[in-house]
């Protein structure tokens, strides 16, 4: 299926456009150990943060920054993105884990925040966020949200990924966590992904994207390891005309759910061009409803994500 007129490739194959909607493609990550190692980036920029990301930045003309779901991120540091990234480039945030009810390391909360919590919670080593006062967790959105500035004052901060856990089903309550969110984090493109099959099941799925669209979310369309109890079926779905975005997190089932691995062993996959193209017609149909389609590679294993993006946007731009 072709939109009225032909692709037009403005970045490499990186930015293309299909008719009056623009095509960014790029990688959750810049700065994995196993892409440092890879050999993709030059070993003099592999060890230089700074050339590192402008590197990147002159191949691709979007990244999403999942450092963030890990610690909060520095405004400092979010100038610095700001400072070594062109005009027009794109950088999109993973929020930080207990801003979508995920644990986190207890040592990774800031000192002041840290010192301030209850000395029971204090002595956790993770921390959820039904462990934390509510004054804590709108003081942990807030420091979120302003860390950002820097990028958001300059054009290039593009969504702020709202990832829920597995046990994160659908239900009122969920819903309303979905919501407490948004009104946390104003102003900005919110996206949403779903990583419990209950929300998007042939029951469910007008609902949930009722929902998302009523509220002017981002759903997150995904390609990934099926047949889990979290699994989200590969259906390409826009609920908020501005933005589109799809994810691709490999189809490793064997290390899916695996214990003990790391993230990257878990998305170790290279998608075959045949797999890649089972996604240009979702594609073109997202980007006849969407201006903007994000389409971002999380197989971050080596330099097949970095790889894979180039060859999906060689694929658009041909097809």
């Amino acid at each position: 299926m072709r939109i009225g007129t032909p692709a037009v490739v403005t970045s490499g194959t990186s930015v293309i456009r299909l008719g009056t909607s623009e095509i960014r493609l790029g990688t959750c990550s810049w700065t994995d150990p196993t892409l440092l190692t890879s050999g993709w980036y030059p070993e003099r920029i592999a060890k230089d943060p700074e050339a590192r990301l402008r590197y990147y930045a002159e191949r691709f003309p979007i990244v999403e920054n999942d450092a963030a779901y890990y610690a909060l991120p520095d405004p400092k540091q979010a100038a610095l993105w700001r400072d070594r990234t062109p005009d027009g480039f794109t950088m999109s945030f993973k929020a930080y884990a207990p801003i979508t009810t995920h644990p986190t390391e207890t040592r990774r909360l800031p000192k002041d925040i840290r010192e301030a919590l209850p000395k029971a919670a204090q002595e956790k080593k993770r921390l959820y966020p039904k462990d934390l006062p509510s004054e804590t967790l709108e003081e942990i959105h807030k420091r979120f949200w302003t860390a950002l500035e820097p990028l958001r004052q300059s054009g290039k901060l593009g969504a702020i990924l709202l990832q829920y856990p597995d046990w994160f089903v659908i239900s009122r309550d969920n819903k309303e966590a979905i919501l407490r969110a948004k009104e946390l984090l104003p102003d900005d493109t919110l996206a949403v992904e779903f990583r419990n099959g209950t929300w998007m099941s042939e029951r469910n799925r007008e609902e949930t994207l009722r929902f998302l669209s009523d509220n002017g979310l981002t759903y997150v369309s995904v390609d990934e390891p099926q047949g889990f109890p979290s699994s989200i079926p590969p259906v390409a779905a826009v609920t908020n005309a501005a933005l589109a975005i799809v994810r691709f997190h490999g189809r490793n089932s064997e290390n899916w759910q695996k214990k003990g691995i790391t993230a990257a062993e878990r998305f170790d996959h290279k998608y075959s061009k045949p797999e890649l193209f089972e996604w240009i017609p979702r594609i073109r149909t997202v980007a006849e409803q969407a201006r903007e389609v994000h389409l971002l590679m999380n197989n971050c294993y080596g330099d097949k994500a970095v790889n894979n993006a180039r060859e999906l946007g060689e694929m658009l731009a041909a097809d």
